[in-house]
């Protein structure tokens, strides 16, 4: 469906024009900046909501809506975006995530023009890399969001910060390289002249050494990112610095995007390198669900026990897409967007807990249940979501991959069986380390109102921002069909696909 208006281009670059009128507004403080920047965040996600109400159906239509625009002939570059049930799902979870992230900064007081600049451009950069439709507008968008979000890390957050934060950077620009090499090989292969459009290039067909070359060039780039072992030791520096509203968008966006290239990218367009790397990378995601629980048990401090987890829930989005099920894919995508929440949350509450005790490292915390109820009950909550607790999102998605091995004819029963093992195990450990987080944080004695004077409960704001997380992921967990039917267009065209080569 072609629009003569331009909406997905205003969605995109909305955000990013804003953000230069933030060095004009008046100097009041940050009190015009504080509601300036939510102001806009949430006039994107309500721009996001009309298009997603006005073009998305639920059919089996792959791309409903697409945008096209001429950029730069020479090299055939233009500028096409487009949805369809995977990236308007993740379009929206940004558009929800970054509103809430730019309300939890409502306490950075120093360079908040700066803060927020960097907050708005990087919200443009996710979104129009979730709805690009060529390849190297794909590879833009990917390295628009890593100036503003290394801004973010360096400046705002712990000691350790600039560490983090150029960690970050060496990692990410590093995989951005092969993204880059990747994706113009891809293009221009066969052809005098480019094609970067994604469609086109699904038609596209590769020497299998070639395929298998471009597969593990990209492949790197989106493992840094998701993150994928061994590319993962950027992201317990980098979460264990920052300041908590930075980190609930790459916790909750940010690894977003690298699973969103792994199927948009390497699951569609590298089909044949897929087959052959579906195996080593359902096994490679086991192990990851196992080494990271186990790194988070052994953690001190709350914010990288948190990170460590995160680690391990992309290990099942590595497996749900290595299975080329129904249920696996699905449950893959599930994984995405509940993680989204589920972390954007628990990093949130884990900054404003700091805030009030003054402290991270779990051996000096303790008792602080009877002084702060509120956040000993949010904090619960989805410390039960984080381990796929019956009945909320994390429990849907993580069953979803389950089956999407099991029920793949394309392994041993004696593979599935070790894989499955790997799997309980580590929901297993969730349960463990999740627990007694809870435990050393809000049981005991350690901590009074007598020896610390922050210990103050939560707010408003701060209710309200757990409540809007925990809402959805109530509700995804009760009833999933409330967005499985997005995907499934989308996941019925790569199974068709898939199976159209057997």
């Amino acid at each position: 469906m072609m629009s003569n208006v331009p909406r997905l281009t205003t969605i995109v670059l909305f955000p990013i024009f804003a953000s230069f009128l933030l060095p004009i507004l008046p100097r009041d403080g940050n009190r015009i900046i504080r509601w300036y920047t939510p102001g806009i965040c949430i006039l994107e996600f309500l721009l996001i909501t009309y298009i997603f109400h006005c073009h998305f159906q639920f059919d089996f239509q792959s791309i409903q809506l697409i945008e096209t625009f001429n950029w730069i002939n020479s090299i055939n570059f233009h500028w096409i975006l487009g949805i369809d049930g995977l990236s308007m799902s993740l379009i929206s979870l940004t558009g929800f995530v970054t509103t809430l992230a730019t309300l939890a900064a409502w306490p950075i007081t120093r360079n908040t023009r700066l803060f927020h600049f960097s907050m708005l451009v990087m919200y443009s950069g996710q979104i129009g890399l979730f709805a690009s439709r060529d390849i190297l507008l794909f590879f833009f968008m990917w390295e628009l969001e890593l100036i503003p979000v290394y801004l973010l890390l360096c400046l705002w957050g712990g000691k350790r910060r600039p560490y983090s934060a150029t960690k970050f950077v060496l990692y990410t620009a590093g995989g951005s390289i092969f993204l880059l090499v990747a994706a113009l090989t891809t293009s221009f292969h066969g052809n005098e002249v480019p094609s970067f459009d994604i469609q086109a290039l699904m038609s596209k067909s590769y020497p299998i050494s070639l395929e298998i070359a471009l597969y593990l060039g990209f492949l790197i780039a989106y493992a840094v990112k998701l993150p994928i072992l061994p590319f993962h030791t950027w992201l317990p520096d980098t979460h264990g610095e920052a300041h908590y509203s930075t980190c609930m968008s790459p916790a909750g966006i940010l690894s977003k995007m690298g699973g969103y290239g792994l199927i948009r990218i390497n699951l569609e367009l590298l089909i044949h390198a897929h087959l052959f790397f579906r195996s080593w990378l359902i096994l490679l995601g086991a192990i990851q669900i196992v080494y990271a629980s186990l790194a988070s048990m052994s953690q001190r401090n709350l914010k990288r026990r948190i990170a460590y987890s995160s680690i391990s829930h992309m290990g099942f989005v590595a497996i749900g897409i290595g299975s080329v099920t129904d249920a696996g894919i699905n449950g893959a995508i599930l994984q995405l967007i509940s993680h989204g929440l589920i972390g954007a949350a628990l990093f949130f509450l884990a900054g404003t807990c700091y805030d009030r005790t003054r402290t991270s490292l779990l051996d000096e915390l303790g008792g602080i249940a009877t002084s702060m109820p509120k956040l000993f009950a949010i904090f619960s909550a989805f410390s039960l979501a984080s381990l796929a607790l019956p009945g909320m999102s994390g429990f849907v998605s993580e069953l979803l991959v389950f089956p999407g091995v099991i029920t793949s004819k394309q392994y041993s029963f004696l593979f599935k069986a070790e894989i499955t093992v790997l799997e309980a195990t580590g929901t297993v450990l969730a349960s463990i380390y999740l627990l007694s987080m809870l435990r050393r944080m809000f049981y005991g004695y350690r901590l009074s109102n007598e020896s610390n004077p922050y210990l103050i409960d939560f707010g408003p704001r701060e209710v309200f921002t757990s409540t809007c997380l925990l809402l959805p992921i109530l509700g995804i967990g009760s009833y999933p069909n409330l967005i499985l039917p997005l995907r499934n267009s989308e996941v019925l065209s790569i199974l068709f696909s898939y199976s159209a080569m057997r």
